[in-house]
């Protein structure tokens, strides 16, 4: 799975450098110009991080960090804010305002990558390629592989993108809705119960090595991945 990085920056220049690099790095990249251009690619579909201008025209960078720590659906989407302001108060100011990194132009665009990747491994380590395992199930986004000790569990894409959602949010449980919007893309329409499908194929696979029991329902509400 690819890493989505929205950049909103408004000196074009900069833009395509940010773009280029982060490509080369092996991420995907979304471009947006305004604050309010950017928030709606993040209304379509949320981003995996996002790296955020200070002076942008209309509303700041900082405005809109603000903003996205506020809502429940982006208050924990990974934010690196990038500016020309460089004395300690000002980055104090950028942190307080919910910014993960804060970089200063002229920036290293190899450094600003290394930091993306550094964000990524602390905030969500499953986008920056590393493997993830609980209690002998082990998943590897890079490969797309599962496996449990030496042999390979196959999953369709749909049941793996659902296990890759629950074993990077272990113990927490999710609504129908939520998995919808996580798995499925939130600017998708289909059914809620389109999730008890998929979950009864997903434990199927899992059963014969025992690790089906990890998928608990949570009555009323949804399901939940057992890390423990």
């Amino acid at each position: 799975m690819i890493p989505t990085i929205l950049v909103i920056e408004d000196e074009p220049a900069i833009q395509e450098l940010l773009a280029i690099n982060l490509k080369h790095g092996g991420f995907d990249v979304i471009r947006a110009g305004s604050a309010e251009e950017g928030l709606s690619f993040i209304r379509a579909a949320l981003p995996d991080l996002l790296i955020l201008d200070w002076m942008l025209p209309a509303q700041s960078g900082i405005s809109l960090a603000k903003k996205l720590r506020s809502d429940d659906r982006t208050k924990e989407l990974p934010i690196i804010l990038l500016t020309a302001r460089v004395h300690e108060e000002d980055k104090i100011l950028g942190l307080e305002a919910g910014a993960d990194d804060y970089v200063t132009k002229p920036f290293s665009p190899k450094e600003l990558v290394a930091r993306v990747r550094a964000v990524l491994r602390r905030r969500a380590p499953h986008l920056a390629g590393e493997e993830i395992e609980i209690g002998g199930l082990k998943l590897n986004p890079a490969t797309h592989r599962v496996t449990s000790g030496d042999q390979t569990i196959e999953l369709g894409p749909s049941e793996f993108r659902l296990l890759f959602y629950l074993m990077t949010r272990p113990e927490r449980v999710h609504t129908r809705a939520q998995l919808l919007d996580g798995v499925w893309g939130d600017h998708v329409f289909i059914e809620e119960r389109t999730v008890d499908v998929h979950i009864r194929r997903l434990r199927a696979a899992l059963e014969p090595y025992g690790h089906h029991d990890r998928i608990e329902t949570v009555r009323g509400t949804g399901y939940r991945f057992c890390g423990n």
